[in-house]
């Protein structure tokens, strides 16, 4: 489900990108955008999400070891799977609907190499109010309630793994979470970098370059950094 949600932003985003470096521009239509903004939507949500449920899954398994094979079974792995995308769909769905009301009377330039949520509302000549609200009531289970999860979860993998007598055992419970704490904080960093960063011309020049790193570079470094945790990909 992660391959899928990467797969799914790097196709959204990086031919059209591609298309705007090598003619300098590119043209796209107002229903265009904002497609292209909904799908950039539901893959960034649906990635938060996920990594909260692999934050999850490293709590049972190195915080309660002798429970994790009777809770993470298939069953949990699925429906936890099938909700994250149901409610990244709906959330993403909302916000996309509310920008398709709004007015778009020019300029009709975005200042970006993607329809982002910033620079579709900065080319709207209509009151964008209740956008805005609605996006900050939204940020709550798709970006606080996840990150405080994943905090909670590695302050508790933390404590337990100071707990273990052994180097050797420490070493080997925190490598089985190394992985996913290393994608937690270069996707967690660059949004928060990115959304909460004062919106000023500097800054909004500076955040086109940080996006880069959560709309290509962290899809380009999932598989390296997973598939490095992996013994048949060792192995061969």
């Amino acid at each position: 489900h992660l391959s899928t949600s990467d797969i799914l932003i790097t196709t959204n985003i990086t031919p059209n990108m591609l298309h705007v470096i090598l003619h300098v521009q590119s043209t796209i239509s107002l229903t265009g955008c904002i497609t292209q903004f909904y799908f950039h939507g539901l893959s960034s949500s649906s990635e938060t999400l996920f990594l909260t449920v692999m934050s999850y899954d490293r709590y049972l398994a190195i915080c309660k070891p002798l429970h994790y094979t009777s809770i993470m079974d298939i069953w949990l792995c699925l429906y936890l799977a099938v909700w994250s995308w149901i409610l990244s769909c709906t959330v993403s769905m909302l916000i996309a609907s509310l920008i398709h009301q709004l007015v778009f009377c020019g300029p009709h330039i975005i200042d970006h190499y993607f329809c982002d949520f910033i620079p579709l509302l900065q080319l709207s000549c209509s009151d964008s109010t209740i956008v805005k609200m609605t996006v900050i009531v939204l940020s709550i289970p798709l970006v606080i309630l996840p990150l405080s999860s994943i905090f909670y979860t590695y302050i508790s993998i933390f404590i337990t793994i100071s707990r273990i007598s052994t180097s050797s055992g420490k070493l080997k419970s925190f490598s089985t979470c190394s992985s996913h704490l290393i994608v937690v904080s270069i996707y967690y960093g660059t949004l928060i970098t990115i959304y909460m960063a004062p919106s000023n011309n500097s800054a909004f020049n500076i955040n086109k370059s940080i996006s880069l790193l959560y709309t290509v570079g962290t899809p380009l470094f999932n598989p390296i950094i997973y598939c490095l945790r992996n013994n048949d990909i060792k192995n061969a």
